[in-house]
């Protein structure tokens, strides 16, 4: 009688156990998802702010120091390899804040393409420390529920936050 009873405990523990990886398994898959997502999300808006600074550039709005050096940053940060992108993303912010970008009607767009920027950056970076944090845990390590996903990682750069 007591074996039985032993035996359906453990039975049902190791039913939890599998329901809570299972559960576990299906979060991790919802948050990879997520990040790339999010990930190509942030990619189009550098896009798009890229775009929209050469487009600036070529306006002739600006002076053609400043025009020259937003259209050589927007262009390396939209032809920079995937090891390079996050310091052509960097100059590409730092040139905007340096040259005089505030000439109407581009300042307002211009702000909002950087605002944009800054907010996919952040959400990108919140759902990948998310995954990584869940992704620590020990049962999702002892039991490798995150299957073979590469380890997300958070995308630094001065976006003008």
């Amino acid at each position: 009688m007591k074996v039985s009873v032993v035996l359906i405990l453990v039975g049902v523990l190791l039913l939890l156990l599998g329901g809570y990886c299972s559960w576990t398994a299906g979060r991790l898959d919802r948050l990879h998802h997520r990040v790339a997502t999010a990930r190509a999300s942030l990619e189009t808006e550098l896009a798009r702010r890229s775009a929209l600074v050469a487009e600036l550039a070529g306006s002739g709005a600006l002076d053609p120091a400043s025009s020259l050096l937003l259209l050589d940053a927007a262009h390396r940060a939209r032809t920079a390899t995937s090891d390079t992108r996050e310091r052509a993303e960097s100059a590409l912010t730092r040139a905007i804040g340096a040259t005089g970008t505030d000439v109407e009607p581009w300042a307002t767009e211009l702000g909002t393409a950087v605002r944009r920027v800054q907010l996919a950056r952040r959400f990108h970076n919140d759902i990948v420390v998310s995954t990584r944090v869940l992704r620590s845990r020990r049962i999702v390590t002892w039991f490798r529920l995150a299957g073979h996903a590469p380890m997300p990682a958070t995308i630094e750069l001065e976006d003008g936050s």
